[in-house]
């Protein structure tokens, strides 16, 4: 009996493992697609214009990168904080960190215009440009991460398991730093140009990166058979709402700042209250549906153990995740520069006008194409190497009831 339940559940994995890639690769396909075409084309085909130069292809990129370091929050916990439950589950977070880094540099790349121009800033560095930095930021993550999943699946590199944890743990937080400071440094957009924005997207980076790994680790054990149990996920679900929370405290405090400068009373007023799109994102998607109703869903004694209500949080505060970036990366674009503080500036160059943008459909499939090339990653790490624990039940996860 036992072995026909093997076989049944190894038969299972393989039709699931082949109908899931040959989803993910249509999605690969889109991004191709529009990938070739903007490259025919150029960049007109796209929203994005003179005014607004980063459009929803670097949502969806500074999503991934962000959620990237996240992810590895989980392995971070269990190494560096020495929590016994989490431990098992670090392979599979690095994992997903360096397949989120790379799909999401994947579009940064693709959305040059020119990807070989990419060799330019590999060989030649500004170190006085925050985007220098981060290239390096980057490309030392992934090895970190790398060296990180090396000594968690060699019994001889066990000695290095927890400086190398560590050592991922400090660089995640400098990488996340990096690419909040990338909007804090650009003094010249009052919505961006604040210290608060480091701190920020590391709150959000755990909450975008735990979202996905709730996902990816509730889907994997639910297609591979295996068991996973109410203690891994009850525990996964309150630190998410603790990192939800974090959000909003940093989020309620960026803005309560900025409201108490004169100089930023137009962009908050415009982001806050008279912005459209962006009004509506803000308060709709990323507080009311992004925030509030996660903590709602996990919060609520009749959902406790309840796992859709944990998947349902967790797409959530994905969705608010997108609302936010796309707030913060086009709505701060939108707002018109202050030219010269405290004059009235009127020409036919776009000065004091809101700058209009419509991300088109290329946009979306090339940055739903990194989406699908992350997944890819990940469900074939599970697939052909020893990712997942064999079980997560309760008796495993804690088999002295959490004590």
């Amino acid at each position: 009996m036992a072995s026909q339940a093997i076989i049944f559940r190894e038969t299972r994995e393989g039709r699931g493992f082949y109908i899931l890639l040959a989803v993910l690769g249509v999605f690969l396909a889109l991004g191709a697609i529009a990938f070739f075409y903007a490259e025919h084309h150029g960049h007109y085909v796209t929203g994005m214009t003179n005014q607004v130069v980063w459009g929803m292809p670097h949502v969806f990129a500074i999503f991934l990168i962000v959620a990237a370091s996240g992810a590895l929050n989980v392995g971070s916990i269990g190494t560096v904080f020495g929590k016994q439950l989490y431990q098992p589950m670090g392979r599979l977070s690095a994992l997903v960190a360096i397949s989120l880094l790379l799909g999401g540099l994947i579009v940064l790349v693709l959305d040059l215009g020119h990807p070989d121009r990419l060799i330019v800033a590999m060989t030649h560095y500004n170190f006085r440009s925050i985007f220098a930095w981060n290239i390096i930021l980057y490309n030392g993550f992934l090895v970190l991460s790398a060296v990180y999943i090396w000594t968690m699946m060699d019994r001889h590199a066990k000695a290095f398991y927890k400086p190398a944890g560590f050592a991922a743990f400090t660089w995640r937080l400098v990488l996340t730093t990096g690419t909040g400071s990338i909007f804090g440094f650009l003094v010249a957009r009052d919505f961006y140009n604040s210290a608060i924005l480091a701190p920020l997207f590391i709150a959000m980076s755990f909450v975008f990166g735990l979202a996905v790994f709730i996902l990816v680790l509730y889907c994997a054990y639910k297609w591979t058979g295996r068991e996973l149990g109410d203690a891994v996920l009850n525990r996964l679900r309150y630190l998410l709402a603790v990192f939800i929370g974090a959000v909003l405290l940093l989020e309620l405090a960026r803005h309560l700042t900025s409201l108490y400068i004169a100089q930023r009373a137009g962009v908050e007023a415009f982001i806050l209250h008279d912005g459209g799109i962006y009004t509506q994102l803000f308060w709709v998607a990323q507080i009311l549906l992004g925030s509030l109703l996660p903590l709602s869903l996990i919060f609520c004694r009749k959902l406790k153990n309840n796992h859709v209500a944990l998947l349902l949080a967790a797409g959530f505060a994905i969705l608010g995740g997108f609302a936010q970036l796309y707030v913060i990366l086009i709505g701060g674009q939108a707002y018109p520069l202050t030219l010269f503080p405290g004059a009235e500036v009127s020409s036919d160059y776009f000065d004091g006008a809101i700058n209009a943008y419509t991300p088109s459909m290329w946009e979306f499939m090339l940055g739903v194409g990194g989406v699908a090339l992350s997944l890819v990653m990940v469900t074939i790490g599970v697939k052909v190497l020893r990712f997942l624990p064999e079980s997560l039940s309760d008796a495993v996860a804690e088999p002295h009831g959490g004590k």
